[in-house]
């Protein structure tokens, strides 16, 4: 994770320091840009040419973007950049003082709400969120379902979602039966699919269990392939998506790709996964030969890479144990095996302060 730290005083300047210092102990790689005047006092780089153009270079960059001075200036520079809620990063404002934390945009999905309350904490400031659902101590779906790796597949079912929750009504959720509930349920949560209004974690893309259902898609699913030497992404393509379609999964859900490192320069897969913006993981036939289960033995496969069963030892290596949700199938020397890895909801999990 990238930030960008912006300051406009010599205060500010020293201050973004300690900013920095605390992003940096969560994980963050952090850029600390101040105006010219004070950068050469302050050893901290110049925004160039101006905070403009400097905001422009990192928006689309960083997952988070600290200005510390006036809320006007943060709001007047990144104005010209916002696009969507699903995609802008989190960005905080913090007056030079230390005295107040305040997030700005990206509240819940781009976690400025979480990382403003733990950026006050360690600043020893005030963190001021406004978001309707944080203020009545409700639960926000969308934070939730960014901090858990889910994709929220509608923004007007989510509003409806939170209206209903801030208009005291209770709200429905229905998950898959393979998964697993951890802890309580979130003030008028409740497990009744007979509510108008919830929420659904589900593999199943078509799912609709509530007349307005905030579907949440987890990125829990692997795909292990194997494939013929020179394969052409066409012919992966021609296995995989189908076979995805008839399990009704969609694409989004899908982590990565793996395979047996023989395969690690193999054209056709790498462009598979580019083309969808999957990862690409590839292990050792001692890795996989070490991936307990039962699995589908080929002799001809175990003779040629040292693995008896490519595609479904990969999927199960790449899900850290998970299930397979497809044994082997194949079509045109491409073979296929579908895991997903084991899902644990718990609501307690909502950010920075938990993870």
């Amino acid at each position: 994770m990238r930030a960008a730290i912006f300051s406009f005083s010599a205060r500010g300047a020293e201050l973004s320091k300690k900013v920095a210092e605390y992003l940096h102990s969560i994980g963050y790689e952090t850029e600390l840009q101040t105006v010219a005047k004070y950068a050469e006092q302050t050893g901290i780089a110049p925004m160039l040419p101006d905070h403009n153009g400097a905001c422009a270079a990192v928006f689309n960059k960083c997952q988070a973007l600290v200005y510390v001075g006036a809320v006007g200036i943060a709001v007047r520079t990144i104005a010209p950049f916002i696009k969507s809620k699903l995609t802008d990063p989190a960005v905080i404002s913090v007056d030079e003082r230390g005295s107040f934390v305040i997030p700005l945009l990206a509240g819940h999905i781009g976690g400025a709400n979480e990382l403003s309350r733990c950026l006050a904490a360690a600043l020893g400031a005030t963190a001021c969120v406004t978001t309707a659902t944080d203020v009545n101590g409700l639960f926000a779906v969308d934070e939730w379902a960014a901090r858990n790796r889910m994709v929220l597949c509608s923004l007007a079912a989510a509003k409806d979602f939170a209206a209903a929750l801030v208009g005291d009504e209770k709200v429905g959720l229905y998950y898959d039966k393979e998964f697993q509930l951890t802890g309580s349920l979130p003030k008028l949560v409740v497990e009744d699919s007979s509510l108008p209004v919830g929420m659904a974690v589900t593999l199943q893309k078509h799912l609709q269990p509530f007349a307005t259902t905030v579907r949440l898609l987890p990125k829990i699913v692997h795909l292990g392939i194997g494939c013929r030497r020179n394969t052409p992404l066409e012919n992966i393509e021609a296995l995989v998506l189908p076979e995805l379609e008839k399990l009704q999964l969609d694409k989004r859900s899908v982590v990565a790709i793996a395979s047996v490192d023989l395969k690690k320069d193999e054209q056709g897969l790498l462009a598979f996964a580019k083309k969808y913006n999957f990862a690409a993981n590839f292990y050792s036939a001692d890795e996989l030969n070490s991936v307990a289960g039962d699995f589908t033995p080929s002799a001809f496969v175990q003779s040629v890479v040292g693995v008896s069963n490519v595609c479904e030892r990969s999927a199960v290596k790449d899900s850290k144990g998970g299930r397979l949700l497809l044994r082997k199938t194949s079509l045109n020397g491409v073979t296929l095996a579908v895991a997903a890895e084991n899902l644990v909801l718990d609501f307690a999990r909502t950010g920075l302060k938990t993870d």
